[in-house]
């Protein structure tokens, strides 16, 4: 009875730190600005079931996809146990499934325990090359502190499921033999048939069944942990990565979002016909761009929750690796950042953060009047941006279809085009570009060559 009601206590509290802070997440997305989604859905689909299901992009590089593949596939099946362990503690049953399967429990459950040996293999070689081998796209800057401590705390509660499961499935086996009559027999598992034997065999049936509660409380409460954690974590990324590769723009490579307000201005410089009347003179210009989370899309702050902190968009970029400051992961987690930190406050309540124009007596503070005076750049700096050579490298190389580049554009054209400032060796580009159409500072017009071929 006071297993039950243990159980249930935990579930329950479970489920409420879940539905908070997966629910703060989803607040924090919706910050951004609204984006229309628009595309062939069965493309969409595709997307979901190749890339964020299938791990296609993960095979750019071998040794690493296979050993993730081990990971996914273990966490994937051993849901099935879980559900198993989930019915039981609320029934008061002991493996539910097995006399209803038969055989087939026998093949899921040793299938299941392959699986879970692979994936402890994977996790130490991942252990190894994060803290031994020292790969360099775990080495830098933005990785220090908590990102490496976040990896290696999944990849110990890793260790610590396999372990649950191993002690709960060795000690079941011998005490199907010990107490037939209580313990259902499974058939012979793939490894804890001589797992068990080999760690337990000499215990008696009291210690057995302490080992094996033991398995039972400790998987159970791993998961649990994990789906607590999980907000918090970069790993974040087993959920979100399915609806952001589902939302993922059908674009080519490199097409970039176009200005309307900065076309139809270059449309009426051209005598062509535009969908709004030019700005008249005097008239308040508008922002371009963005300098906060809450000028990008929802759709740039989903990926941000989405990102792997894999670091494939960094080691693949040209600027990054020819030594200029840029990161793209580091862009990516900045807005993830910024993001939690505007939730915070706003959760905080305090009227501090209220705009200053709208801040009086009784106004609560809410995401549409929120202001603390900081923005993106506090994080990303202009020289980050600056080095970005727009190649798409990121965008290619991300394992789940995060466009670094449409965040750092759109900071680009916040300080180029609103706040009329850039480094000030593309000052005589844009004058060129605005003066005579060309990207040379040529006396002669760009179309000057033309003249006169006719006659």
């Amino acid at each position: 009875m006071a297993s039950s009601l243990i159980f249930i206590l935990l579930i329950g509290l479970t489920g409420w730190i879940a539905f908070r802070e997966y629910g703060r997440i989803i607040r924090n997305i919706r910050l951004g600005q609204d984006e229309t989604i628009s595309g062939d859905r069965s493309q969409r689909w595709q997307n979901v079931l190749l890339v964020a299901f299938g791990q296609k992009k993960m095979f750019a590089n071998l040794i690493p996809a296979i050993l993730h593949l081990f990971i996914y596939v273990a966490f994937l099946l051993t849901q099935i146990e879980l559900i198993e362990i989930l019915v039981d503690g609320f029934v008061g049953t002991h493996r539910i499934f097995a006399p209803f399967l038969g055989g087939f429990y026998t093949f899921l459950i040793s299938f299941i325990e392959i699986l879970s040996v692979l994936a402890l293999v994977a996790t130490v070689a991942f252990l190894l090359r994060r803290n031994v081998l020292n790969v360099p796209r775990f080495k830098k800057p933005e990785m220090k502190g908590w990102p490496s401590r976040d990896a290696n705390l999944i990849l110990f509660g890793e260790i610590l499921l396999i372990t649950g499961i191993f002690s709960m499935n060795g000690a079941d086996v011998l005490l199907q033999q010990a107490l037939p009559e209580h313990y259902h027999a499974t058939g012979p598992l793939a490894i804890s048939s001589w797992l068990g034997p080999m760690f337990f065999g000499n215990l008696d049936v009291p210690t057995l069944q302490v080992i094996e509660r033991f398995g039972w409380w400790l998987h159970l409460i791993v998961v649990l942990g994990f789906i607590t954690y999980l907000p918090f974590s970069k790993h974040l990324h087993i959920l979100f990565a399915f609806p952001n590769t589902y939302f993922a723009p059908l674009s080519p490579r490199g097409q970039m979002e176009n200005m309307p307000a900065i076309m139809n201005e270059v449309k009426s410089m051209m005598g062509l016909a535009t969908d709004q009347p030019a700005m008249e003179a005097g008239a308040d210009i508008p922002e371009f761009g963005a300098h906060d989370v809450t000028q990008l899309s929802w759709r740039n702050i989903l990926e941000a929750y989405s990102c792997t902190e894999c670091g494939r968009c960094t080691s693949v970029c040209p600027a990054n690796i020819t030594g200029k400051k840029l990161s793209p992961r580091k862009v990516v987690m900045s807005v993830r950042d910024r993001a939690d930190d505007i939730g915070r406050k706003i959760d905080s309540g305090n009227p501090q953060w209220v705009r200053e124009d709208l801040r009086q007596e009784g106004v609560h503070l809410t995401a549409s009047n929120f202001s603390d005076g900081q923005s993106l750049f506090d994080l990303v700096s202009p020289e980050e941006i600056h080095a970005c050579t727009t190649c798409n490298a990121c965008v290619e190389a991300c394992p789940v279809l995060i466009n670094p580049l449409d965040t750092i554009l759109k900071l680009r054209r916040y300080e180029i085009l609103t706040q009329s400032a850039g480094p000030a060796d593309w000052l005589p580009l844009f004058n060129s570009l605005e003066n005579a159409g060309s990207a040379w500072q040529i006396a002669q017009d760009r179309d000057h060559w033309t003249k006169g071929i006719n006659q």
